[in-house]
């Protein structure tokens, strides 16, 4: 208010008069002024020779050149591939192309920690981040430069909680017998399993070669739950490590993780444009521990809504879960069987 009064006694009293007598003349003006002014020419002559950028769309997934996305499911799940599966019992209560071989992407990464963990390697041993690490196959960036070193523990919680591909790739390279031997162990290690229709050519998932089907993939996170260190280090929220002189912050890339009404036990996500948005989980629902997979879902956040419509349909009145002494066989819920009755949409 000071400044303000200070600065009108400064005006001349002619000008405030002259200003008095012209109101009407100031309106008209401001009026006037405030009429769009009229581009110019040379602008739009700029703007017309400027080159059109070409749009180029990402890569259809594998599931949609297959044409799995057209199959019909009683939850209407934009994943072309589910399975839900009860870990003590195997009774499946969900069904879509359980059987499909896609790409996994990042899913890739629960088979990696697997084979670490079980090779009892040192969590504390320092391991260095190298251009062999660097992504030759999408070309992705990372906040790993060369040259970092973080323990392999380290690296471990960076490729579970946050999908750090080359957090993934150094842990792989540093198996006893480099990576070679690793990624020959990873293919050994799910033909062990009963993953018969799984097959790994590296340890991030970037590449589209890193194939398996839902049902194999549940194989594959029943055992990893049983050990407690994956069981953490996948369902951690955040983590904070030392890059040079900065403390960098680390976040999950499932949101489930930080929700209050879900107990989660295990997760890992997974994303490539051949494989999809992709999701495998050990959650307990309705008193029972159960197995979700979710591959090629359509849509940046689909594969989420997609666990929160099973878990709806799974913990309501028309649950499985409720029924007495039924038959597995007859609580299962199948895609493919239920198509024909579910109208086409």
């Amino acid at each position: 208010m000071l400044l303000t009064g200070l600065t009108a006694s400064l005006v001349p009293i002619q000008s405030v008069q002259a200003a008095a007598s012209s109101s009407s003349k100031a309106k008209v003006k401001s009026v006037r002024q405030a009429k769009p002014a009229p581009r110019s020419p040379r602008k739009v002559a700029a703007r017309a020779a400027a080159p059109v950028r070409e749009v180029v769309p990402s890569k259809p997934s594998f599931g949609t050149m297959y044409g799995l996305h057209d199959t019909e499911d009683p939850l209407d799940l934009k994943s072309s591939v589910a399975y839900v599966v009860d870990q003590d019992t195997n009774e499946v209560l969900f069904s879509k192309n359980p059987s499909a071989v896609l790409p996994i992407a990042s899913i890739t990464k629960l088979m990696t920690a697997l084979l670490v963990v079980e090779a009892n390697q040192s969590l504390d041993d320092k391991i260095e981040i190298t251009d062999d690490d660097k992504d030759t196959e999408k070309f992705t960036g990372s906040r790993l430069a060369v040259g970092t070193t973080l323990t392999r523990g380290e690296l471990l919680h960076l490729a579970l909680m946050s999908s750090e591909n080359r957090a993934a790739h150094a842990l792989g390279r540093n198996y006893p017998g480099g990576l070679e031997t690793f990624v020959a162990a990873m293919n050994a290690k799910a033909h062990m399993l009963g993953m018969m229709d799984t097959h790994y050519v590296e340890p991030t998932g970037l590449s589209s070669r890193n194939q398996s089907s839902a049902a194999d993939l549940a194989k594959l996170v029943k055992t990893a739950h049983a050990f407690p260190l994956i069981r953490e280090l996948s369902t951690s929220s955040e983590y904070t490590v030392a890059l040079g002189r900065k403390q960098v912050r680390f976040g999950t890339t499932n949101g489930l993780v930080r929700k209050g009404d879900w107990d989660i036990g295990l997760q890992k996500t997974g994303f490539i444009n051949e494989a999809g948005q992709c999701l495998v989980m050990q959650a307990q629902l309705a008193g029972r521990k159960l197995i979700m997979v979710f591959l090629d879902s359509a849509g940046k956040y689909s594969r989420i809504g997609d666990a929160e419509r099973v878990r709806k349909w799974l913990t309501g009145a028309a649950s499985p879960l409720a029924a007495v002494a039924t038959p597995a066989a007859a609580t299962t819920v199948s895609a493919t069987a239920l198509t024909p009755v579910i109208s086409a949409k």
